[in-house]
């Protein structure tokens, strides 16, 4: 197994510089440009002590309102909305990930990042949101395939599909009905994927989830009255936790990874724990995967990485990247 790590300096500076450099949310948020094009996010907005345009972001309609803002202004994304209580993602993080999947393919095509539905990528776990396949089609011109196991997350992303023209016929949602399923269910066998991409569940029990979304609202200033209110803040029960936590979810998406592993060019997975590496790295070791890429990221004070493996050669990806020209 030959094995890379990719790094980003941090950086403390007005622009957000540690994001990717192809990041369309390097400076910090312009709300007066926001909301001329957006007028739900206005009543949200207000000064803050240090006398700048803000919002609270512990409310959660005033982030799905700054969320539809972006997606509007950056993305042409108009129409856009997740169901009450489900995961509402930080846009710039997750446009980080889909501009670092840009590179990996890159690396795999002499550096030219490949562009247009030649790309093809499945997203396990989609979420309600549909955020990685609308950036990475806004972007890219990609085409996607979403799994997902929870069918109100299904049919969220569905309507958001078909109440944008630019997404339709370019992202597919499937259901994924099995509970121990990652690729199985999903895949196809003779389907083929240029990268695979993933935000596992973080948690390892719903104790777990609830302690952290606790933890999350004290950050955001939240009271222990209020808290109540707010446990199921920032995602639902399959979008926060599973047996076994993240470790689990990618070590069995690497075993299952191998039974396709002809049929995808670059797998990845967001890791948030960097305890969680070790363990992880031995799996990757088990299933003889070619390649490793850890691929840092970082946004403000939270730093997260992903780590990519793919089971095919050097001279295997440059034969599979020929069909992108």
């Amino acid at each position: 197994m030959n094995s890379t790590t990719l790094t980003q300096k941090e950086n403390n500076r007005s622009e957000k510089s540690e994001l990717h450099g192809r990041n369309k949310h390097r400076s910090r948020y312009n709300f007066k440009q926001l909301t001329a094009n957006s007028k739900e996010l206005k009543r949200f907005v207000f000064k803050n002590e240090h006398n700048e345009d803000s919002i609270d972001f512990g409310d959660q309609e005033a982030v799905k309102a700054l969320n539809r803002a972006l997606l509007k202004n950056f993305y042409n994304i108009s129409q856009w909305d997740i169901p009450q209580d489900y995961l509402c993602p930080p846009i710039p993080g997750r446009a980080d990930y889909i501009h670092y999947i840009a590179d990996l393919l890159g690396a795999s095509n002499k550096g030219k990042v490949p562009k247009g539905n030649n790309i093809n990528v499945l997203d396990i776990g989609v979420g309600a949101n549909c955020i990685y396949p609308i950036i990475g089609h806004q972007e890219y011109g990609w085409k996607f395939v979403g799994s997902e196991i929870d069918p109100l997350s299904v049919d969220s992303a569905k309507r958001i599909i078909e109440a944008n023209k630019p997404l339709q016929g370019a992202i597919e949602i499937r259901q994924q009905s099995s509970k121990m399923g990652i690729f199985r269910g999903v895949v196809g066998g003779k389907e083929m994927f240029d990268a695979v991409v993933c935000n596992p569940p973080f948690h390892s029990s719903l104790k777990e989830a609830e302690q952290g979304t606790r933890q999350k609202w004290r950050n955001l200033g939240g009271n222990e009255k209020e808290v109540k209110h707010v446990l199921n803040f920032g995602g639902n029960k399959a979008e926060l936790w599973c047996p076994g936590g993240e470790r689990a979810f990618v070590e069995q998406m690497i075993i299952q990874s191998e039974q396709i592993k002809n049929q995808c060019l670059w797998f990845t997975s967001l890791v948030s724990k960097s305890a969680n590496l070790r363990s992880i790295y031995g799996a990757l070791v088990k299933a003889n995967a070619f390649e490793v890429r850890t691929v840092q990221m970082s946004q403000g004070q939270k730093i997260s990485r992903f780590v990519a493996w793919t089971f095919q050669d050097e001279e295997a990806q440059t034969e599979w990247a020929k069909k992108w020209k």
